[in-house]
């Protein structure tokens, strides 16, 4: 069953339904859903749908020429295979689709382009020449963000400007990530979320059936599940120098958020060489720099400004508990490490993604018109102010664990004073 992406096959619907040809750019990390959203949206209508490999120039052609000509299109008949790109991406108007818009789907988009650096010009000229005035839509997809961002988007590249829609994919919502597992209570739901995150290839490894402690215990913890290499196999694939990489991680995953905390913690002796590893990972969106709601422009700046954490839940998750206690995982002891490293520490864990959930919370309410005020930034805070309110501000608390009573009793006399419990929060109303 699918799950979600209500907002990104809307997108994919109106570029399909508009007139003329459509150029779509379709990116995120990896796992984040692209592909399963793609197959999604193809469903009921007519398409060619090519995954690129990781193969020669030669080989890929050859692949992409067999998928096309499958379709009875004209050069069917006298040819096995196409001598050249500028050709096979021509005949995609060939497809036999009568009045319906012709689709084509590229996936992994960046691979064909390693083996063969001219095909985004050979797609440029296409699209100028011809395609853009026909019934035809274009989807490039990837996963490498770095190269369709800086390359294949930028100014210089052959492609520039010719896009008629950038869509870059993000982890799913909490209110989505918890339809895997909707009979959960509450408590668990937002666990499960601060585990997991909202990648949807992380939530289907766990089994809605099975409760919250089955599921770490055998979709995480035991030696050849898919989630417990999930981390490594990753990194190995996106970066070199992965047992750095790996003590930066950690690091920062153990709660050091500053520069000169995550070079001490790792071993690193030059901070220099550790915000260069920081910003790769930054590009890879495994870390991100956090700043104070108040600062300014030149504060986020300042490289020694900001605190660094991580952004993915799962490796958050990872590196606190399964790359600490690795040893043991290694040896079969699952229920020794959950009992005495998670179990005790999973709550004080959970807490931060709490936050999370409880501002997406608060971005739901205005975009309902149900706040009581309409807020212009929001963020965590810190350090010192000098700005003070004269009028009385909109107040609301949020707890996972209820209201005491004389709280309830102020809120209760205090329009400005909102309590918001861990079920209004899970129920997003």
């Amino acid at each position: 069953m699918f799950i979600g992406r209500k907002q990104e096959l809307q997108f994919l619907e109106d570029k399909y339904n508009s007139k003329g040809g459509q150029l779509i750019v379709l990116y995120g990390r990896r796992r984040v859903g692209k592909t399963e959203t793609l197959r999604e949206f193809c469903k009921g209508k007519r398409h060619i749908f090519y995954s690129c490999r990781e193969v020669s120039d030669k080989l890929q052609l050859r692949s992409f020429s067999e998928k096309l000509l499958k379709e009875n299109i004209p050069a069917a008949s006298y040819i096995k295979e196409f001598a050249d790109w500028e050709t096979a991406l021509k005949s995609v108007l060939d497809l036999p689709y009568g009045d319906e818009k012709k689709l084509l789907i590229i996936d992994e988009f960046p691979y064909m382009c390693r083996g063969n650096e001219s095909i985004p010009s050979v797609l440029q000229n296409l699209w100028d020449e011809l395609f853009k005035d026909e019934n035809i839509m274009i989807v490039l997809c990837g996963s490498a963000m770095s190269f369709i961002e800086k390359e294949l988007l930028a100014e210089k590249n052959p492609l520039y400007g010719r896009a008629t829609g950038i869509y870059k994919m993000e982890a799913m919502s909490f209110y989505d990530a918890v339809q895997f597992f909707p009979d959960y209570p509450d408590r668990d739901k937002i666990i499960a979320y601060s585990i997991l995150g909202g990648i949807p290839h992380y939530l289907r490894q766990f089994d809605a059936d099975l409760t919250l402690e089955e599921n770490i215990k055998r979709n995480i913890l035991t030696k050849g599940c898919v989630l417990y290499s999930e981390v490594e196999f990753l990194l190995r694939q996106e970066l070199r120098e992965t047992p750095l990489y790996n003590s930066i991680i950690e690091a920062v995953a153990l709660g050091n958020t500053k520069l000169n905390d995550i070079s001490v913690k790792s071993l690193v002796d030059d901070t220099s060489k550790t915000s260069v590893y920081l910003k790769n990972l930054i590009e890879l969106e495994i870390v991100k720099r956090e700043f104070s709601v108040n600062d300014g422009t030149k504060e986020r700046a300042n490289t020694n400004r900001g605190l660094y954490c991580l952004t993915d839940n799962f490796f958050r998750f990872w590196y606190a508990f399964v790359f600490t206690n690795y040893s043991e995982l290694e040896s079969g002891d699952t229920d020794g490490v959950f009992e005495y490293a998670i179990k005790p520490n999973l709550h004080e864990f959970a807490s931060f993604a709490f936050e999370d959930v409880c501002r997406e919370y608060v971005r739901k309410m205005q975009r309902t018109g149900r706040l009581p005020f309409r807020y212009q930034r929001m963020g965590r805070w810190w350090g010192r102010t000098t700005v003070r309110r004269k009028d009385k501000p909109e107040v609301q608390l949020f707890s996972e664990s209820g209201f005491d009573d004389n709280l309830i009793a102020e809120a209760e006399k205090d329009d400005h004073l909102t309590l918001v419990g861990i079920e209004d929060v899970v129920k997003g109303v």
